[in-house]
C-alpha cells in the first residue's frame, strides 16, 4: 500500500496588511517595517488530534507577465524566524527577486501572459490555534494549499 497525501483546499491567494483578519494571538506579531508587508491567515479550526493528518503548504510568489511558454521561477524562499518572549513562529521572504526561465522558444506572434510565478514553496504543521503570519516586500502574494494525509498507513518492512 502507498501512503498518500491528499490536496484538500486549491491555491488561494491571501494578502492582507490592513484589515487583518481578527486572531486573538495576533497582537503577539509585529507590525511590518517599513518597504515590508504582512500577510495574514487564520486556518479552519481542528482539534489537536485532526491537525497533525493536515500540512499548509504555503507559496510565495508574484503575479508576472510571461510568454505562456517556459517555466518561470523567482529566487526566494520563506524562512521561519520566532517572536521573541513568544515562541511563535512567523515567516520571512528571503532571497533576490530575480526570475530564472527555461529557455523553450517562443512562436512568434504568441501573446504575453500573466501567470502566477512561484518561489520556494515551504511545508508546514497545520496550528489552527494561531494565524500563519509573513512578511514579504511589496507586490509579493502568498498562496497556500492544505494537504490531508489519507486514512491508509503503510509499514515499511
Amino acid at each position: 500500500m502507498k501512503k498518500s497525501l491528499f490536496v484538500l483546499a486549491l491555491s488561494i491567494s491571501v494578502a492582507v496588511s490592513n484589515g487583518s483578519p481578527e486572531h486573538p494571538e495576533l497582537k503577539a506579531f509585529p507590525e511590518a517595517k517599513e518597504g515590508q508587508v504582512r500577510h495574514v491567515f487564520v486556518l479552519p479550526e481542528k482539534t489537536r488530534q485532526e491537525e497533525v493528518d493536515f500540512k499548509v503548504e504555503l507559496i510565495p510568489g508574484k503575479v508576472m507577465e510571461t510568454d505562456g511558454v517556459n517555466r518561470i521561477y523567482l529566487g526566494v524562499a520563506l524562512e521561519s524566524r520566532s517572536v521573541k518572549g513568544w515562541g511563535y513562529t512567523f515567516y520571512d521572504l528571503t532571497g533576490k527577486d530575480n526570475a530564472m526561465s527555461t529557455l523553450i522558444g517562443v512562436p512568434p506572434g504568441t501573446p504575453m501572459v500573466e501567470k502566477f510565478v512561484a518561489g520556494k514553496p515551504l511545508m508546514i504543521r497545520y496550528n489552527s490555534r494561531l494565524p500563519v503570519v509573513i512578511y514579504t516586500p511589496p507586490g509579493f502574494k502568498i498562496r497556500y494549499r492544505i494537504w490531508e494525509a489519507g486514512k491508509e498507513q503503510s509499514i515499511g518492512e
